[in-house]
């Protein structure tokens, strides 16, 4: 009973002092925020009233927060690369906002379970890290999304090349059929290939998808820009992404769960009953016409 009347006491503490603090440093309440968070949303999602609040902490903190000029670029780039419309200081303040929201639940068990305090403490840990990687974590989800489709990308251009050298009108037309992550890049480069170099373009395309294989697309599409003769290249080309994209499948295919395997060995089983089956049948009709 004691240890219940402590918990009780320590929420309701804990919920007033976020009351208090939130008055000190105005921060708005939350019809405000709901609205202005609407403003900026590009689709009709749902918002969570938990996390216009917790947003509204992480700006508050953001103000404040002063990180070191090289990983702040970093981080800058990385979030314009998973298209995240926030600033490196907003992105690290989301992260110590939503671990703390976590840890601060500790603070009561702290006086009555300090392992149970010990544990969320952890878990406030993780979750910063799990938060603060998550742009990581985009970023290459993305890359795999593109790479999976370059060899695709690579044997049309093989093709197309054998009548036309026009870069532009390549990937113009690919764009249209291509996955959303690469149109979405093909699109940008498009737009800056008319407005612009032509190279320029495809040294960005190449830094903003920062991946080798990407990297020896754009190689590629320079020397076809130049004038290089390019025939062997891209045959080569489509023959190494060829082998790649093999692997690729192959390594799909292995993390196929073991249910879908022992399914697998049933079919067979059953498709070699079928054929046993068929060819006994033929065999006793055979030796019925033999000795008939």
């Amino acid at each position: 009973m004691e240890i219940a009347l402590q918990l009780i006491i320590s929420t309701i503490a804990a919920i007033g002092l976020a009351f208090i603090l939130a008055d000190v440093f105005k921060i708005p309440k939350y019809p405000v925020s709901k609205a202005i968070t609407s403003l900026g949303k590009r689709k009709n999602k749902k918002t969570n009233p938990l996390d216009i609040w917790l947003g509204d902490l992480a700006n508050l903190i953001a103000s404040k927060l002063r990180l070191n000029e090289y990983k702040r670029l970093q981080l800058k780039i990385d979030l314009e690369s998973a298209d995240m419309s926030m600033s490196p200081e907003q992105y690290v303040a989301n992260a110590i906002v939503k671990a703390l929201f976590i840890g601060v639940f500790a603070i009561p068990f702290l006086f009555f379970a300090p392992i149970i305090s010990a544990l969320v403490a952890v878990i406030a840990v993780v979750i910063y890290f799990s938060e603060y990687k998550k742009v990581g974590n985009i970023i290459k989800e993305k890359r795999r999304q593109i790479e999976a489709e370059l060899p695709r990308l690579v044997s049309n251009i093989d093709k197309t090349l054998a009548h036309s050298r026009d870069v532009l009108g390549i990937l113009d037309s690919y764009r249209e059929h291509a996955g959303e992550e690469l149109r979405r890049e093909l699109d940008i480069t498009v737009a800056d290939m008319r407005s612009g170099n032509y190279e320029v373009a495809l040294t960005r395309l190449e830094s903003r998808v920062g991946s080798s294989m990407m990297s020896d697309v754009t190689r590629g599409l320079v020397s076809v820009i130049r004038g290089d003769k390019t025939d062997v290249y891209w045959g080569n080309l489509v023959l190494k992404f060829s082998d790649y994209q093999r692997t690729l499948l192959k390594n799909e295919a292995n993390k196929a769960p073991k249910r879908v395997r022992k399914l697998s060995m049933a079919l067979l089983f059953c498709f070699m009953l079928v054929y046993v089956a068929v060819i006994g049948q033929v065999l006793i009709t055979s030796l019925g016409g033999m000795f008939g």
